[in-house]
């Protein structure tokens, strides 16, 4: 027993990584195992939560119904693509071009900092809610703001074709300082050296931006798309709490018609082949901009 607990103690020490993470890796390996495994268990089959009958086995009967049959989906799927490809693209310019400014020295830089970091601290569902009252016809600050360059007013939740771009701007409002938070930890480790030589050789500020700072920005925006792509495709409260997905279906993402699915129509196992087609698309886009940021090393 002596020399199987010296045995034990040296391989502690000399592997103590391993050691002393395998707990927590098991314990969150545990945790996702089961809904996960349960799933992709429900999504091969068919099976109503007020159903007084055992799921039935349908093999992949959900996935060709959702792609064949379901204009629903084929819909709720293109705004998820959408929205997604709409918000990251207003976050990463405004975020990357925030951090720029916030990145020279002027006077209150502390404070104007804390105040960008606020939308952060809110709560979704409370943003939601601000900006139901800002987006009001009638009472509400935006229509009154575009009405000063002679445009609106805009029914700006109830409009179908302006709705995904009208939720696309509060949840930019809400995660654009994670963009500009992140740019500027990156900014804080670029070396001086390749713009005292670029200054030597007579470089403008546009110049030193685009063939200095921006290649060399590039694996850190990366991340920054990363994980914004992905928060983006599975956001959820800011949509249901402003339009229900509506009007109609037109602010209806993949998140919104499986909580539909799922919670009103009680088609258990179709909202599952529905979450596990979502999780592939996440999972695709991440391993994409995993690749592309590989590459940009």
């Amino acid at each position: 027993m002596r020399h199987l607990g010296t045995g034990w103690s040296r391989f502690v020490e000399r592997h103590p990584v391993p050691v002393f993470t395998l707990p927590s890796v098991v314990a969150v390996a545990l945790l996702m195992a089961f809904p996960v495994g349960y799933t992709l268990y429900m999504s091969v089959h068919s099976w109503y939560a007020s159903s007084v009958t055992s799921p039935h086995f349908i093999g992949l009967e959900n996935f060709r119904r959702a792609f064949v049959e379901d204009d629903r989906f084929r819909n709720a799927l293109w705004l998820t693509v959408y929205f997604t490809a709409l918000a990251t693209a207003l976050q990463l310019v405004l975020g990357v071009s925030l951090a720029l400014v916030l990145n020279r020295p002027f006077r209150g830089k502390g404070l104007v900092r804390s105040i960008f970091l606020l939308p952060m601290v809110a709560t979704p569902v409370a943003i939601a809610l601000v900006w139901m009252m800002m987006y009001n016809p009638t009472l509400g600050v935006m229509n009154y703001l575009v009405g000063l360059v002679g445009l609106g007013p805009y029914r700006w939740v109830s409009n179908a074709a302006i709705v995904v771009p009208a939720l696309a701007v509060v949840d930019t409002w809400e995660w654009t300082p994670l963009i500009t938070l992140i740019t500027l930890a990156g900014l804080a480790t670029l070396p001086i050296e390749p713009y005292e030589s670029a200054l030597i050789d007579g470089a403008s500020v546009t110049q030193m931006f685009w063939r200095i700072t921006l290649p060399l920005l590039r694996p850190t925006i990366i991340v920054a798309l990363l994980f914004r792509a992905i928060d983006c495709l599975k956001t959820f409260d800011i949509i249901y709490v402003m339009t229900q997905g509506g009007p109609g279906f037109a602010s209806e993402t993949l998140n919104v018609y499986t909580f539909q699915v799922g919670l009103f129509y009680f088609h258990i196992g179709y909202a599952s082949s529905l979450l596990v087609i979502l999780f592939a698309l996440v999972l695709g886009v991440s391993l994409l901009l995993i690749k592309v940021r590989r590459a940009a090393w």
